[in-house]
């Protein structure tokens, strides 16, 4: 398809790429959330993850298709709108900004509880709306000034979060009790149903990093590449983590929702381990941020770029830095709005459930597009015929059939009520 982003440089390599997914997948979640898994599933947690790694596998490999046949910078909003048009794309890029607003608020608020856990003074209400707006603005100061520096700083968030985890995972094995990894039973399938959705936000993000898809180089064969090279590292970390944790902390893991990994490393290393994985933990969620901020704000540029939403300074591209600046500081200023208002799990739902609505219609993209285009000979496919992107509908199905009721309803008023907004600017727009 024909590049529309004038202005953006191709700059992304395979191993920026891998890393900026990389960085934002491994944000908040695995730090806050193994506690809360093993609190509904005890040693059996193992297969939430298993499940989660399944459909985050499935989904990539949708979006690998996609993003290797639609090359413009948008990610999931630009595949939807390519193979159904402006209202299914509205809708998706309003999800895709709702679902990362919602996800950065929820890592902003883990990381100032996190930080409250050792110093009391971030519990005072002024200290943390200061905290989040030096936070916000900083960051998204470093990316108007450009997308070299925005990439450098994931690439050194990646590394700087990997080596506490990985030290933990090759060294806490010493103080695993097989004990605690034993279980007499296996879950049911509505508890399953039901933890991995809370779960799945640690394995949410891939697609974020795909935003910057305007700016890749050679997309064709990097996006692919870098979508495996991500995926796999991730769901191999995180069965790791699970297991030391649970190894090591046994029935106690639940009783430390705020820092379950820190928790973990004290009981392996001492007081030492506790601050090594406190502190990458911080690095994480602020690498995360990072990432986000680098990447959600492309959405908003594509929506104006494409005029889905009429307001055009959106896709003003800064003529020294060659970035969306404007879409930058909208985005963060709604972040910063947003997490002051709520809390880490309630957040992480909400964002959870819209991003699988996401992902569904990536996949259902993957087959609009196999028949809307013809296939160029370097572009991915996924082999096996429809099966992958019919099998990653059907469980993202049963993902979100257990949501609430209040959810379900909540999302479905979402939707009618977006769709009266874009048939309202489709008026204006026409003129009749």
């Amino acid at each position: 398809m024909p590049l529309k982003d004038e202005g953006l440089k191709r700059r992304i390599g395979v191993l920026g790429l891998s890393a900026n997914i990389i960085n934002i997948i491994i944000g908040a979640g695995i730090f806050a959330l193994p506690a809360i898994i093993a609190s509904k599933m005890g040693a059996t947690s193992i297969f939430a993850y298993l499940f989660c790694g399944l459909l985050i596998a499935l989904v990539m490999l949708c979006f690998a298709e996609a993003g290797s046949r639609v090359n413009n910078t948008g990610g999931p909003y630009t595949y939807i709108e390519t193979a159904f048009g402006d209202y299914a794309g509205f809708l998706g890029g309003v999800f895709v900004i709702v679902s990362a607003l919602f996800a950065d608020a929820a890592v902003s608020n883990a990381l100032i509880d996190m930080l409250a856990t050792t110093y009391p003074i971030f519990e005072n209400n002024g200290i943390r709306l200061a905290f989040l707006f030096v936070i916000l603005s900083g960051l998204a100061l470093l990316n108007v000034i450009g997308l070299k520096q925005g990439i450098g700083l994931v690439k050194f968030n990646t590394v700087a979060k990997l080596i506490p985890l990985l030290l933990m995972i090759t060294l806490g094995w010493k103080g695993v009790s097989i004990e605690n990894l034993q279980f007499d039973s296996y879950p049911s399938l509505k508890t399953l149903g039901e933890t991995s959705l809370i779960l799945f936000f640690a394995f949410q993000g891939a697609e974020t990093g795909l935003i910057v898809g305007g700016e890749i180089i050679n997309p064709k064969r990097n996006v692919p590449r870098g979508i495996f090279i991500s995926i796999v590292t991730v769901v191999g970390i995180y069965m790791l983590i699970q297991g030391v944790s649970q190894g090591v902390l046994g029935e106690d893991l639940p009783n430390f929702t705020a820092a379950p990994l820190a928790e973990t490393a004290k009981a392996i290393f001492g007081s030492f381990g506790f601050t090594l994985l406190f502190l990458g933990a911080m690095i994480s969620m602020f690498g995360y941020l990072s990432g986000s901020i680098l990447n959600n704000p492309r959405v908003l540029y594509a929506l104006s770029r494409d005029r889905v939403i009429p307001i055009k300074k959106l896709s003003r591209i800064h003529l020294s830095f060659t970035t969306p600046h404007i879409s930058i500081i909208v985005y963060a200023a709604l972040c910063f709005i947003i997490a002051a208002s709520g809390s880490f799990k309630q957040l992480a739902v909400i964002a959870s459930g819209s991003m699988l609505i996401i992902y569904f219609l990536v996949s259902l993209a993957v087959i609009r597009l196999r028949f809307k285009q013809k296939r160029h000979p370097a572009e991915f496919r996924i082999p096996g015929g429809l099966l992958v992107p019919l099998l990653s509908m059907g469980i993202i199905l049963y993902f979100l059939y257990h949501l609430s009721k209040n959810e379900m309803i909540g999302t479905l008023i979402f939707i009618a009520a977006l769709s009266l907004i874009f048939m309202a600017i489709k008026y204006f727009k026409t003129g009749h």
